[in-house]
């Protein structure tokens, strides 16, 4: 006896090969098992491998000539840094992980984006994972279940945990630019509203995260935006947030002290600073002397813990205090510069930073030449895909790759490099009738 299948939804259809990459983002719900397998990276792999087997089955050329080049530019690069690795071993996890990061998982993004379409889906992704991170770590400032923070267990740090501090507060402020980008663009009005709704509530989240690299991406990027989508708007949105913000703070007292005193930190450079800024400063100049002692090639993959001590001074302290949510009381080593471009730097040399920055730099000038002069559809994408670059470019001044949030990071360049090298500028207004009766029939059989 056969049973009738019932088809597809046609938009469920239409929407198939872009759902991999949103499930990647909706996995970072999931809570973090410390030193377990995170379940979005090996799910960021399987999508890799889906895409060379679509590929494979179509039978076309994998990426345009001139996204390639982009991506593949820092292969060279990090190819010479492995090879100077203190061992094979951390030459071969290192170049596995560069390549997930920056080459194999942003080329799959670019490849499973059909349009514009398939485009905002993984954009609204981002923001509903901001959304529910931003809840979580709302919810646990208030109930102080947070990671420790000035001796209380305040610091919003979502599921990523105390041993990821930064994990929320990249996904709350990647959430919150896509949210300002669609807000600022053309789309209909509802979904403009809903959008700035949105930016508005992962103002909270962001404030409590604690983050001020965080903080300074976000502020660099939402101006940008707002200057690229027209002064006019820029002054009018500037005003209501600055009210809003006088209200929050001023009017209710929302962390008005704590917030105070954090934002007054990233003044104090020299000024005494905290043990924090000490640290940072302290591991910069260490990954410089790392630098000058190998100028082209770097130390090697990963090899900046090993060469640390040679180059740090006495300020440095053993590690950074970790606490709360859920972690008992332990020092994190301080294995990283915290600074992505000192870390390139140090590890892969001037030829890394070239090719790694280099490939960044050519995204940003052909997402803002595509962008620049459109003011009819596809300003979201354009507002968006440029402030992902913006940001990530910026917190990259004040923090590295490394985590469960990272593959956040591959997947916004993916955003990127799709507005910036492949991107067709045209909405999907109805179903491809391929893609779905392709669909139906992987279902009847």
């Amino acid at each position: 006896m056969t049973h009738a299948l019932t088809p597809l939804p046609r938009r469920a259809a239409a929407a198939a090969p872009v759902l991999p990459a949103v499930a990647v983002v909706a996995l970072l719900t999931l809570p973090v098992t410390p030193g377990g397998a995170e379940p979005a990276d090996a799910v960021s792999g399987l999508m890799v491998v889906y895409c060379v087997i679509r590929l494979l089955r179509e039978r076309r050329r994998p990426l345009p000539p001139t996204a390639a080049v982009v991506l593949g530019l820092p292969v060279v690069g990090l190819t010479l840094a492995a090879m100077g690795a203190s061992s094979p071993e951390a030459g071969l996890s290192g170049l596995g992980r560069y390549l997930q990061v920056f080459v194999l998982v942003p080329a799959a993004v670019l490849l499973l984006i059909r349009d514009r379409g398939d485009f905002r889906l993984l954009a609204w992704s981002f923001v509903g994972l901001a959304l529910w991170q931003g809840a979580i770590g709302v919810h646990q400032y208030v109930t102080r279940t947070g990671a420790s923070y000035q001796g209380a267990d305040i610091r919003a740090v979502g599921t990523f945990g105390a041993q990821d501090v930064m994990g929320m507060a990249e996904a709350v402020a990647l959430g919150l630019v896509c949210a300002v980008g669609i807000a600022l663009g053309r789309a209909s009005v509802r979904q403009r509203a809903v959008a700035a709704g949105c930016a508005l509530a992962l103002l909270a989240p962001l404030a409590v995260s604690f983050s001020r690299g965080a903080w300074i991406a976000t502020a660099v990027t939402c101006a940008v935006q707002l200057v690229l989508a027209g002064l006019r708007r820029a002054l009018k949105v500037a005003a209501a947030v600055a009210a809003l913000g006088v209200i929050l703070v001023g009017g209710f007292g929302v962390g008005s002290a704590l917030l105070q005193q954090r934002i007054d930190s990233i003044a104090q450079v020299t000024d005494a600073p905290d043990q924090s800024v000490v640290d940072r400063y302290t591991l910069w100049a260490s990954a410089t002397g790392m630098w000058r002692q190998h100028p082209l090639t770097g130390v090697g993959l990963k090899g900046f813990p090993e060469y640390r001590d040679g180059h740090a001074t006495l300020a440095l302290s053993s590690g950074a205090e970790i606490a709360g949510a859920g972690v008992s009381y332990r020092r994190q080593a301080l294995l990283s510069p915290h600074n992505m471009y000192l870390l390139v730097l140090s590890e892969q040399g001037l030829i890394g930073l070239l090719t790694l920055a280099g490939g960044w730099l050519a995204l940003l000038v052909c997402g803002l030449r595509r962008l620049i002069g459109r003011r009819g559809p596809g300003l979201d994408c354009a507002l968006v895909a440029c402030g992902l670059l913006v940001w990530l470019l910026t917190d990259f001044v004040y923090g590295d790759i490394g985590g469960p949030s990272t593959v956040l990071t591959a997947m916004g360049l993916g955003l990127v490099a799709w507005w910036a090298l492949a991107g067709d500028g045209r909405a999907r207004t109805a179903p491809r009738a391929g893609a779905v009766r392709r669909a139906e029939e992987v279902v009847a059989r």
